[in-house]
């Protein structure tokens, strides 16, 4: 699987993870030089308490468009370790 956002691969790999809709990839597979730390923080219910960044791509900023939990409860710790996307992020099969 792919992600992309404004003309950029964000992450690409061949083992991600589906939860509600969403493909969580590797955190190795995410390209850090897109990602900038972000303040923002939700709370699933069931995940835990998700952290967020911003992406900055070909000089445009699509803030809080990738999420993951640092210490995801254990209904969910299969997502350790793993960035999702949204807000414009393209997911594509390779």
């Amino acid at each position: 699987m792919k992600a992309t956002w404004n003309g950029a691969t964000i992450a690409q790999s061949d083992d991600t993870i589906v939860v509600e809709g969403n493909h969580y990839f590797p955190a190795g597979s995410v390209n850090p030089e897109y990602l900038r730390p972000s303040a923002t923080h939700t709370t699933c219910p069931w995940k835990g308490e998700a952290s967020y960044h911003s992406l900055h791509v070909n000089g445009r900023d699509n803030p809080d468009a990738a999420w993951y939990y640092p210490t995801p409860k254990d209904a969910a710790r299969q997502i350790a370790g793993r960035v999702a996307f949204w807000k414009g992020v393209t997911i594509s099969a390779d």
